[in-house]
């Protein structure tokens, strides 16, 4: 079946790659339109409207995409298999040699799409490097006149200077030797009045982060002067939350964040944005520092400054659509406040869709997360000079990338899957990933993909200058340093397991969850709600033992319900929130012989809307006795369906919103209706031990451990 077609959304011959809502698992990776004329990332000319209009030349080298003389400091993993020092050195210089152009060319991305200027996001064409030079040393010669005036000091007790900057060598080579041991120190501290959160860090390395202190406002923070003033303009005093992140963040402590929400998203998302402004500055001031410095030097100094990764661009913020890409690059802004912003009408078109506008009727969540310009195929670069941002840059010549997950994974495979470019991530030093919860609805294949594809070793040079990298660059440790920041309405499995396999901060991590009340007590009518418990012996058998146990102990008792007093089907509703299990439930009742007299349709991401309005029809009139109904399908249409007199739920649903409105909202219509008595209203949901996280927000956490570990397989809830 093919995929909803959510509003605005492009024509595509594969699922999962249109645009918005309709896309069903939003966002599966296959083939599709080719927006690249090379494997280069795809980025938009940095220059201004007139440099837009240059000539592309055609039939240009992808490997010789350099972005010379661009590298700023920062810090980030070399890849698990680097090379030391003379052998990098050696590799470049043997390929530079055999090419030795008299005059260098750097691709830029620069290719636009004619049909749709949204897609209008750089791609490769060529750029004289040394009129990029002239510019940068134009824009370095403007900064360092700047840092002259007002210069911040360097504060050796500065969380850059200590992380980043000049970290002490006994204690990295302690924390990293642990790291490689995979030995972590666990305790758990307080989290402002919100409750308590697990930590860990390398062990016997200093630095607990439980001894941090909390800042009440951003005046606490260590911030470049030209951010201090907008910073407390725009943020005052810090409420709880934002006291307990700020002191985790700006430490360059790892933390996920299990407990954001529609109310606290504008703040988390201020605070993120001042953390990565601040760092960009703070490494862009201090090369420019450095530059000057050996420029006036005596020539007969032998001055070593290492204040630089291999590429220029440090922040990547993996964000959910365009319009949170929006509205991440406009906080950045205010804080910024620079005197001019190049291509932002172009990028307020691409980017900003003020009539796509969502009823009240739908949930707070679900129009944060849809509402304007909901296209999850997208990526952004975006540079900062001392006067000037400018959006659509080239990425190997920006400070900040913004992509969703989708649109930066095709960025890195390309046309050509066998010419990968990835290097422009070798020197990301700080992630930011933003309503995590919501991308994993996507295609979370695509998350793994890009953290597998952080601080690797970089094929080419790219103009780095290899005097200037920082030794744990070389070393091929940049992954034990680089900052990992994720916000989550929830924790779900897999994100539990980024946390363990690429979180690997020697400042340690910090894994913060509420303590729920359970979205059983969230209901407004009392229906019977039974929990039944399956054994299954691993997360890899998980699946298996479901389906034996729902043949064999629920679909025997469906046919079993006889028609209501109205006439009316029994309206049992099965919810399953993944689509890989639903499409074995479909066939399973489509050609077992146990359910050849059970009437039932179905509803997933992907049917087309004119069958899932048939489908839902047939069931509010009782010719389906049963509806197959997936989570992912709840998730993008948020459908009201009606005649549900009884819910089954294959699985415990992840967002514990949806518990409440499929039992709450879904039978509640029905009883207020009349359709239904309440005695008669019931609810059963399978779970294993596998399915902790969310059996704890659904029940609440005083009850999970006793349903997880207690003799008794069922559990009834009034």
């Amino acid at each position: 079946m093919a995929p909803f077609r959510g509003r605005g959304g492009r024509a595509t011959s594969v699922r999962g790659v249109g645009r918005g809502r309709g896309r069903g698992r939003g966002g599966s990776y296959g083939e599709r339109k080719q927006y690249f004329t090379t494997s280069r990332v795809e980025a938009s000319d940095e220059d201004s409207a007139a440099s837009e209009a240059e000539q592309t030349e055609s039939g240009s080298d992808i490997q010789s995409n350099a972005t010379g003389g661009e590298s700023t400091d920062e810090e980030e993993e070399v890849g698990a298999t680097a090379k030391p020092y003379n052998a990098l050195l050696q590799v470049f210089q043997s390929t530079a040699s055999h090419e030795a152009p008299k005059r260098k060319k750097r691709k830029t991305v620069h290719e636009e799409r004619l049909d749709s200027p949204a897609e209008n996001i750089s791609h490769i064409g060529t750029v004289d490097l040394a009129e990029d030079i002239t510019e940068d040393n134009a824009d370095a010669a403007e900064d360092m006149a700047a840092a002259e005036a007002v210069d911040d000091e360097e504060d050796s007790s500065d969380p850059f200077e200590v992380h980043f900057a000049n970290p002490d060598d006994n204690q990295l080579s302690r924390k990293l030797k642990a790291l490689s041991k995979n030995e972590w120190e666990r305790d758990r501290m307080p989290f402002g009045s919100l409750g308590r959160c697990t930590i860990q860090f390398p062990k016997d390395g200093p630095g607990h982060p439980s001894k941090k202190r909390l800042m009440s406002s951003p005046t606490a923070l260590n911030l470049k002067k030209k951010l201090q003033a907008p910073a407390v303009a725009r943020i005052p005093r810090f409420n709880d939350v934002e006291q307990a992140v700020a002191s985790l963040v700006f430490e360059y402590q790892d933390l996920i964040f299990g407990a954001r929400t529609v109310a606290n998203a504008e703040g988390l998302r201020r605070l993120t944005c001042l953390h990565a402004l601040n760092h960009i500055l703070k490494t862009r001031d201090r090369v420019v520092r450095n530059n000057t410095r050996l420029v006036k030097a005596d020539p007969s100094q032998d001055l070593e400054f290492r204040d630089q990764g291999f590429t220029r661009p440090k922040v990547l913020m993996l964000l959910n659509t365009r319009q949170s890409c929006a509205k991440a690059v406009e906080t950045i802004m205010q804080l910024y406040e620079p005197e001019q912003q190049e291509n932002k009408s172009r990028f307020q078109e691409s980017f900003v869709d003020q009539e796509n506008l969502i009823s009240d009727e739908k949930p707070e969540d679900f129009r944060e997360i849809f509402e304007g310009n909901d296209d999850n195929d997208f990526r952004l670069g975006v540079k900062f000079t001392r006067k000037t941002a400018k959006f659509f840059s080239p990425f190997y010549n920006s400070d900040i990338i913004f992509a969703s997950p989708l649109g930066l994974r095709l960025a890195i495979d390309g046309k050509d899957s066998k010419k990968k470019d990835y290097d422009f991530l070798s020197s990301i030093e700080i992630v930011v990933m933003d309503q995590a919860d919501a991308i994993f609805m996507q295609n979370w294949d695509h998350v793994e993909y890009i953290f597998e594809h952080l601080n690797l070793q970089p094929k080419d040079a790219h103009g780095c200058d290899f005097s200037r990298v920082r030794s744990w660059y070389l070393d091929g440790n940049s992954k034990h340093l680089r900052q990992n920041i994720i916000l989550s309405s929830y924790i779900f499995p897999s994100l539990s397991v980024l946390y363990s396999k690429h979180m690997l901060n020697i400042a340690g991590k910090v894994r913060y969850q509420p303590s729920y009340a359970g979205a059983i007590s969230s209901l407004n009518f009392r229906v019977k709600q039974s929990f039944s418990r399956f054994d299954s012996s691993s997360p890899v058998l998980d699946p298996d033992a479901r389906f034996n146990y729902f043949t064999t102990a629920v679909v025997p008792s469906l046919s079993r319900h006889s028609k209501g007093s109205d006439g009316s089907g029994p309206g049992i509703l099965v919810f399953i929130p993944d689509y890989l299990d639903f499409v074995k439930l479909r066939n399973y009742f489509a050609n077992s012989p146990t359910t050849q007299n059970i009437s039932f349709g179905a509803v997933s991401e992907y049917a087309e809307p004119s069958d899932a309005s048939r489908a839902r029809s047939h069931f509010m009139t009782g010719r389906h006795s049963v509806l197959l109904y997936t989570g992912r399908a709840h998730h993008f249409r948020r459908i009201v369906i009606k005649g549900v007199k009884r819910v089954i739920m294959y699985q415990v649903p992840e967002n514990p919103i949806f518990y409440k409105e499929i039992v709450g909202e879904f039978i509640g219509q029905s009883i207020a209706m009349g359709k239904l008595e309440e005695p008669d209203a019931s609810t059963r949901v399978l779970f294993s031990k596998w399915d902790r996280l969310a059996l704890e927000r659904t029940v609440g956490t005083g009850r999970v451990e006793k349903m997880i570990a207690d003799k008794n397989d069922t559990f009834d809830f009034i």
